[in-house]
């Protein structure tokens, strides 16, 4: 995957905003105004792409026994982020269904007045 890939699958999300909030370098992607996957810019540029993106705690702590390119989550919550060192064993598809399931964690994890608001917004 590179980065046209990844932030063309972020944004294709519904109701995903792009930000800056920490840095000129860390690209986050939000839904409902809460974190669902972050990225370094210039880890892409040095060609060591990664990825943070929120995971169920069980599954995280089975894809790291799975996958040697999945890690704790890099500067975030050991429990419920997992760093994804992309172009090694996890596949692209595999990539995808993890921002799926991390989208999806935080959608649901917003208020039911909220999901119903961006389920109506257009794409």
């Amino acid at each position: 995957m590179n980065i046209q890939q990844y932030f063309e699958f972020c944004l294709s999300k519904k109701a995903v905003t792009e930000h800056f909030p920490f840095d000129e370098d860390t690209l986050v992607f939000k839904v409902g105004g809460k974190m669902f996957a972050l990225s370094s810019l210039s880890q892409w540029e040095k060609g060591t792409p990664s990825i943070n993106l929120k995971c169920d705690p069980e599954r995280a702590e089975e894809l790291r026994a799975d996958y040697n390119d999945i890690k704790p989550g890099y500067h975030m919550s050991k429990i419920h982020w997992n760093t994804i060192a992309l172009n090694g064993d996890v596949s692209d598809k595999m990539v995808r269904e993890l921002i799926d399931h991390s989208y999806d964690l935080v959608f649901k994890s917003l208020t039911k007045k909220l999901q119903k608001e961006l389920s109506e917004l257009e794409n």
